[in-house]
């Protein structure tokens, strides 16, 4: 028996050199099946038993692409094109080395390419949302996750630690919007210099306490530093220049409603920063006078509405979600959305999604205020001279409606349409008409 586990520990971990596709491995699946859940197939069934191994793999493939049809600062952009590659790996620690409740995650990111956020924008104030959410956060190649979770007291408390992100823990919701504006991690988004989303990974981790299988309490701590934004700094693991840390505190409910078993996510949370920023509303001749921490709150409320024909992988939900941020330190201080989601329309197209937002992104009034009083000071009034800071102020507005075609069960291509009114919240910017497509491929 203990020759038999250790033959089988022993192909395991030789299979995450492999390092190729993941999935549920369900049959043996020929490579390009139109059934299989990844392109490269089930590996003549070793991918299946590898899984019962307690090893699962993971190289997925998105592109996003936009083109501006109307609009925008820069009326002549063409199309733009963005991707990411992912390659993970999940062990199940408790097949494969006996430690009871335990699991870890590999995961190495690589961005590419262009964003045409960039050009609908003025780029003297930049944007606030992006019509391609997968462009951010630097174009290079990061080590995303590396991370142990380990279960107790029957996984009533799960325990996380390593090199995380925090929006796979806080905030979170499955999203197939292009749009930024939509999606999970929206209290990141929108606080971004604080908030570290996917795939910037940081020193952390998390402590969950899962009252019931619904409700669940977790506090995480997250160490903060900027350097882990820069181009080629991807694989830095010290704990140098450090500046502070995050402190997410979140309340969720994730329950099943009525005979059809309706899905729900609620979640309540709040952030403090130990970092320490400028605050606007103290800004005179060219300096902040004051300085102070940094703190917000966000809810997530998802619910789905009716199930299709009994079928609850079938029918409407809807998402409203909110983010509150401090008025001293956070250049945007409110962000509200609302979404509704149809998978399944067709019963012919069971697989298929149709989803249509709205988002609205609010400028801090004393971040207005100190662009306002920067200009006076330079003598600058006029919006065509270079020097001039554009004014970002009220709100910028962000809407989507996409249809996402599930071709195969290794591809999706979901096509869209975009509108950003009032582009960076600058006023003489023209609203923006933007059409993307985006194409997910599991391998």
């Amino acid at each position: 028996m203990k020759s038999e586990f250790t033959l089988k520990r022993t192909v395991a971990f030789c299979g995450v050199g492999l390092l190729l596709a993941s999935g549920q491995a369900l049959a043996d699946y020929a490579p390009l099946s139109i059934d299989s859940p990844y392109a490269f197939g089930d590996w003549a069934g070793n991918r299946t038993q590898l899984e019962k191994d307690g090893v699962q793999f993971q190289v997925n493939y998105t592109m996003e692409s936009a083109s501006n049809f109307s609009g925008g600062y820069n009326h002549s952009t063409s199309a733009r094109y963005t991707d990411q590659w992912g390659f993970g790996t999940t062990l199940d620690l408790e097949k494969l080395l006996n430690w009871n409740d335990t699991q870890f995650q590999a995961t190495i990111t690589s961005r590419n390419g262009q964003n045409l956020t960039d050009y609908i924008n003025d780029p003297r104030s930049g944007g606030l949302s992006s019509v391609q959410e997968v462009w951010g956060r630097g174009q290079t190649w990061r080590l995303t996750q590396f991370w142990l979770n380990k279960g107790f007291f029957d996984h009533t408390v799960e325990v996380k630690a390593g090199r995380v992100t925090v929006g796979e823990d806080f905030d979170s919701w499955p999203s197939k919007f292009q749009n930024l504006a939509f999606g999970g991690g929206q209290a990141g988004n929108w606080r971004g210099d604080r908030w570290y989303n996917w795939p910037v990974s940081q020193w952390g981790g998390r402590v969950k306490v899962n009252f019931t299988p619904e409700v669940f309490l977790q506090v995480g701590f997250y160490n903060q530093t900027a350097s882990n934004y820069d181009t080629g700094n991807g694989f830095r693991l010290d704990g140098g220049h450090t500046e502070g840390n995050l402190v997410p505190v979140e309340l969720g409910w994730q329950p099943t409603l009525g005979a059809d078993k309706l899905q729900g996510n609620y979640r309540a949370g709040f952030y403090y920063s130990s970092v320490r920023g400028d605050n606007y509303s103290s800004y005179s001749n060219g300096e902040y006078g004051q300085d102070n921490h940094s703190y917000g709150g966000y809810l997530l409320l998802q619910q789905q509405l009716f199930a299709m024909g009994g079928d609850n992988k079938r029918g409407l939900s809807v998402v409203a979600q909110g983010v509150m941020n401090d008025h001293k330190t956070s250049k945007t201080d409110n962000y509200q959305s609302l979404a509704l989601v149809w998978t399944g329309p067709f019963e012919s197209r069971a697989e298929d999604e149709i989803g249509i937002g709205a988002a609205r992104i609010h400028v801090n009034d004393d971040y207005s205020k100190m662009l306002r009083q920067t200009n006076r000071e330079n003598g600058v009034n006029s919006y065509d001279n270079p020097t001039y800071l554009p004014i970002q102020s009220g709100s910028e507005y962000n809407y989507e409606i996409y249809y996402n075609a599930h071709v195969t069960n290794w591809m999706n291509l979901r096509p869209n349409l975009q509108y950003v009114a009032s582009p960076g919240a600058v006023s003489e910017v023209k609203d923006a008409f933007v059409g993307g497509i985006t194409a997910t491929i599991n391998f």
